[in-house]
């Protein structure tokens, strides 16, 4: 069974991949999300040419060797492109074997509890809290998470005093039995990191995601040690050696690898299974409603050590519109991982038509 060919289908923002095998088999995955045109690039001139030909069945092996051949290439790009790669071969494997991809990984199909993720930062604190409200009633939403601090803000808010108002708002609107999660975004020092996390100890929060520049582990673990609600991180981080520095260090008390951002589910399982010997928790990042939430809902699926609830956006955004065939809806807070073989979901022939399209393909001698 040895791949074929590999397909794109892209826009600036997104795009999906398809991967054909020598017995007729196929499999759909994406690239992670951005700039998703460039990607796809990288994957047909540097990642296809070590990919054709190869046995599609160990999926973790094929792809580890294709970052290690990429050496002088480390990081995001090459990454996001093997994710393609790699998410569209456990689909076309579920698809081959007749199992969801969950199942592939000895997980359970059923229902996930999800925390409502707030993307934005230009919205003011009570025009926050009554939205998370209003979500709240309509999908049963138990937990939140919203952004503090600025992006890489080096202590300085969207406008002064800003996180220490958005904090005790959403408290007041959502009630003390809500879980409260936040989202820094780097945007922090460490001595400012450790007093704004003295404050959100105070109002209950639970999770306080990436408080310093995610490169600094150093500046992370000083938070981490210092606070007694969980620190988070890892999302934008692609080596699996920083991932396992992260946790031998114990710079954060729960990873979140992203599934599109790493290089694909091998890798971010590779994370899970590092942070579950270590006793730690693994909680995926996924911030978008394109195909990474569905990756991640069959991860979660399938991990012993995941968290108790996986992030999903709250976002809508034009990008993601008419993108399944399915509609994957919260209801009382919890969502239902596809049950088909492979990802169990279907992508829109129409927007696939609209897509960029390029293909590689196994060369006949």
């Amino acid at each position: 069974m040895k791949i074929k060919s590999i397909e794109t289908f892209s826009t600036q923002t997104i795009c999906i991949t398809r991967v054909r095998t020598d017995d007729g088999c196929e499999g759909i995955g994406q690239i992670a999300p951005y700039h998703a045109n460039i990607s796809a690039l990288v994957l047909h001139q540097q990642i296809a040419p070590l990919a054709l030909g190869k046995d599609a069945d160990p999926i973790a092996e094929l792809v580890e060797a294709i970052v290690t051949h990429e050496h002088k290439f480390p990081g995001s790009y090459v990454c996001r492109a093997v994710g393609g790669l790699d998410t569209a071969l456990w689909d076309l494997k579920g698809k081959r074997l007749g199992k969801s991809v969950c199942e592939l990984l000895g997980g359970t199909i059923g229902d996930i509890e999800v925390y409502g993720s707030s993307m934005r930062r230009d919205i003011m604190p009570e025009e926050e809290g009554e939205r998370l409200k209003r979500l709240q009633d309509k999908h049963g939403f138990r937990a939140f998470k919203f952004r503090i601090a600025n992006k890489f803000g080096n202590d300085v808010d969207v406008y002064p005093g800003r996180t220490e108002q958005i904090v005790p708002a959403v408290r007041r609107a959502l009630g003390d039995d809500t879980l409260l999660y936040v989202d820094a975004n780097s945007g922090f020092t460490p001595a400012r990191a450790i007093e704004v996390g003295r404050m959100l100890e105070q109002y209950g929060v639970v999770h306080y995601e990436e408080p310093c520049p995610y490169p600094q582990l150093e500046w992370t673990k000083q938070v981490t040690d210092a606070l007694k609600l969980n620190v988070t991180g890892g999302e934008q981080d692609t080596d699996l050696a920083q991932f396992q520095r992260m946790i031998n260090m114990h710079a954060v008390d729960i990873v979140q690898p992203d599934i599109c951002y790493i290089g694909g589910l091998s890798r971010a399982i590779e994370v899970a299974r590092m942070a579950q010997e270590a006793g730690m928790t693994c909680t995926p990042h996924a911030a978008n409603l394109s195909m990474v939430t569905i990756f991640t809902m069959h991860m979660c699926g399938a991990i012993p050590n995941r968290g108790s609830f996986m992030e999903f956006s709250i976002e809508s955004n034009d990008w993601t519109k008419d993108l399944f065939m399915e509609d994957f809806a919260v209801r009382d807070g919890k969502i239902s991982i596809p049950d088909g073989p492979g990802w169990g979901i279907t992508v829109r022939p129409k927007w696939l038509e609209k897509a960029d399209y390029r293909i590689s393909e196994l060369r006949r001698n």
